[in-house]
């Protein structure tokens, strides 16, 4: 498939929309799949697995590895390892937290990782945030608190597993923002699955449970569908549009997860569960906000800098 040059940041073709909207339906039907192998008894790590090897099988597949083999290689192995590593965290630890949480309360928990990649990228990358941004933070950091209500009977294992796959997200987005420079596409998408598919095998000498029939096997082996699917059409939609521009609609998941919530499991998440998603949905995108403003701020500083240094210099102005 030839991917379409990636645009201006302010413009957002309608087709990177559908894309993303379409990327974000994936990941709900990746989630909700999992909760429902979980709750009929299959393994976590069986379930982590096989969408970790249908993910690879997939890559290999629709990138035709065989023709350009140079496209997978690896500048640094041992940090798509650790890349590897914190994905599989986030992936494992979401889908036994969904055994005893709602759709919706993980994926509310998991939109507070904007705001924790923001906090983290100082110390890491040396993004530092600033106050404005801080403050959208501890907003986020209030509506997971809403939503987790500790002290109140409310807090528990699952709330604890899905703080900590949000934070191993956000490890894995910082690696991935770190190795995007040295490392191509094809590599972070191939070894984000396949370095959790290798380290996996040993758990197979476990008294793993399994599917125990023709539509759970169907089911698990369309996770590796969902997630391989799902990221590549974000890849797509991202080289057509700008972040920023596209930043709003990975949200719309949280629809999703409360039909298929309702739909599937009979479960809708209580009114402090909205108003806590709520609460992270608008520091989210109020950072997102932020960091378009300073964009567009040093843009500006930049042209006016070289207007000024083109007037010293007797040069004809231009765009930059």
């Amino acid at each position: 498939m030839t991917v379409p040059a990636r645009l201006d940041e302010g413009a957002t073709p309608p087709v990177a929309i559908a894309l993303i909207l379409a990327s974000y339906l994936l990941f709900s039907f990746l989630d909700t799949s999992s909760k429902y192998l979980v709750l009929a008894g299959v393994s976590p790590l069986f379930v982590a697995w096989t969408r970790f090897a249908v993910h690879v099988v997939i890559v290999l597949v629709v990138f035709r590895s065989w023709r350009e083999p140079i496209r997978f290689r690896a500048a640094n192995l041992p940090a798509h390892i650790l890349r590897g590593l914190f994905l599989f965290g986030a992936t494992i630890l979401n889908i036994i937290a969904l055994r005893t949480m709602q759709l919706a309360e993980t994926m509310s928990i998991f939109f507070a990782g904007p705001m924790v990649i923001t906090a983290l990228a100082g110390p890491l990358l040396g993004e530092w945030a600033g106050w404005r941004r801080w403050i959208a933070i501890l907003i986020g950091l209030v509506g997971v608190v809403i939503i987790t209500r500790p002290g109140v009977g409310v807090f528990g294992v699952g709330h604890l597993l899905a703080l900590g796959s949000m934070l191993s997200n956000s490890l894995y987005v910082i690696m991935t923002r770190r190795m995007g420079a040295k490392e191509t596409s094809e590599s972070l998408i191939l070894y984000a699955a396949l370095c959790p598919t290798i380290l996996l095998l040993p758990a197979f000498a476990l008294p793993l449970s399994l599917p125990q029939d023709g539509w759970h096997w169907f089911i698990i082996c369309m996770l590796g569908v969902f997630g391989g699917v799902g990221h590549y059409l974000l890849i797509i939609a991202y080289r057509m549009a700008s972040a920023t521009a596209l930043a709003p609609y990975p949200y719309s998941q949280m629809i999703w997860m409360i039909a298929f919530g309702w739909l599937i499991f009979n479960q809708l998440p209580d009114g402090w569960t909205l108003v806590g998603a709520a609460v992270i949905v608008a520091g989210g995108l109020y950072i997102v906000h932020r960091e378009h403003r300073l964009r567009v701020h040093n843009r500006a500083a930049l042209a006016a800098e070289t207007d000024e240094l083109a007037k010293k210099l007797d040069l004809p102005r231009r765009d930059v």
